[in-house]
């Protein structure tokens, strides 16, 4: 048979392109490995859950406070009000992703993508089927590359696919050892430290009867384990049992062009939705993997290529202002430790607190209080100009 749409990979942008076209009636192959579990906090905001139906039982933790923990130790606690941030596992959470597009009508195939063929009779997508090792052949209209940072289809379809910036991502899922030391369920610690990271950040995130723990860099050299295991002796977690170990790529901004004006578009970590400073990727590769579908749709609709461009345009037309926002912050503040020290001080100060939550909760910007951005504003110049010290209690 041929395809509507073929769908290069089943993580959350992936699965929700594909159960997107086969709920609104389309044919959808979705080509996925099995048995990768992408490195992540596993941290999901309330709009997520809503706008994509996520049942309660995916969410394995609930967040009611966010530490963030400067070079000198320094502390900041950030209560979520009106609500909570949930985690999820990725282990679990992808796979429900992917079985509710396959009720939703969407094939699924477990293998390897290897190439895009075209010939007079169409698009023909090839994989390497893991259970037979044979290559195998799937004929479609449309294909949705969502197979990751340093995406095989980008590289081969997309123009700059293969140029996109990336940090690798480190963690390990640990047995969460209760309310002990300086670990608590119930809390998320962010630890700007360049002996942990020189670069981004470290993270201790709860996941239930689990945890994460990890750190990112973009840096060469930098030993990833090493820099964790100091920051599971730092947060008293080193005697804790690790279930798992696994490292992967994020890409560091959005892609310049999504599409190849004829047959492909890119969706979530292959277009490089990533949100900079804070390396938020699943709200946004589910919305990229939503915008994608919605120009699959809109092309086979239409037969005019050029709506494939619609992916990029209505993803950035919703957040190309956050991103810019969180970009700016992070080449302001992660440079060095004495950048990290003060923006944490800045972190201390309530208007940025509740404008910087209630963003993370709506995905977007909050425009009701111009009197508070402007306090932001002149506060984030005094820091950047050293004008105040970081001292606060």
């Amino acid at each position: 048979m041929q395809y509507d749409v073929v769908v290069i990979g089943g993580g959350p942008s992936g699965a929700t392109a594909a159960e997107d076209l086969a709920r609104s009636g389309h044919t959808v192959a979705m080509i996925d490995r099995a048995g990768r579990i992408k490195p992540c906090g596993g941290a999901v905001p309330p709009r997520l859950i809503d706008d994509f139906f996520i049942p309660d039982d995916q969410i394995v933790a609930k967040i009611n406070t966010a530490r963030m923990i400067s070079p000198t130790g320094r502390q900041v606690d950030i209560p979520i009000e009106d609500g909570y941030v949930g985690m999820v596992d990725r282990e679990h959470f992808d796979e429900f992703l992917r079985a509710r597009a396959a009720t939703a009508g969407a094939h699924r195939y477990t293998g390897t993508f290897t190439r895009i063929d075209r010939d007079e009779n169409g698009t023909h997508v090839r994989f390497r089927d893991k259970i037979s090792g044979n290559i195998q052949s799937l004929s479609t209209k449309l294909v949705i590359g969502a197979d990751g940072a340093r995406s095989n289809v980008a590289k081969a379809e997309v123009p700059g696919g293969e140029k996109i910036p990336y940090v690798i991502a480190y963690h390990e899922i640990i047995e969460a050892p209760g309310n002990v030391g300086k670990y608590d369920p119930t809390r998320c610690d962010v630890i700007y430290d360049g002996d942990i990271s020189p670069d981004f950040y470290g993270w201790v995130f709860p996941h239930g009867k689990s945890a994460s723990v990890g750190m990112g860099t973009g840096l060469e050299g930098v030993d990833l384990k090493d820099a964790t295991a100091a920051l599971r002796a730092s947060s008293g977690l080193s005697d804790c049992k690790t279930i798992r170990k696994e490292g992967a790529p994020i890409p560091l901004r959005p892609m310049d062009r999504w599409d190849n004006g004829r047959d492909v578009v890119l969706a979530g970590d292959a277009a490089g939705v990533v949100a900079p400073s804070s390396g938020e990727g699943i709200y946004y590769a589910m919305v990229g993997g939503r915008v994608a579908a919605t120009a699959a749709a809109a092309t086979l609709s239409t037969g005019r290529v050029k709506d494939l461009m619609l992916a990029r345009k209505l993803f950035m037309k919703e957040h190309k202002q956050v991103f810019k926002v969180l970009g700016a912050m992070q080449n302001a503040y992660y440079r060095s430790d004495e950048r990290r020290e003060r923006f944490v001080s800045l972190c201390h100060d309530v208007d940025v607190q509740k404008l910087t939550f209630e963003a993370y909760m709506n995905k977007k910007l909050v425009a009701a209080r111009p009197l508070a951005h402007l306090k932001i504003g002149l506060k984030n110049v005094a820091h950047l100009m050293r004008l105040v010290s970081t001292t606060y209690t």
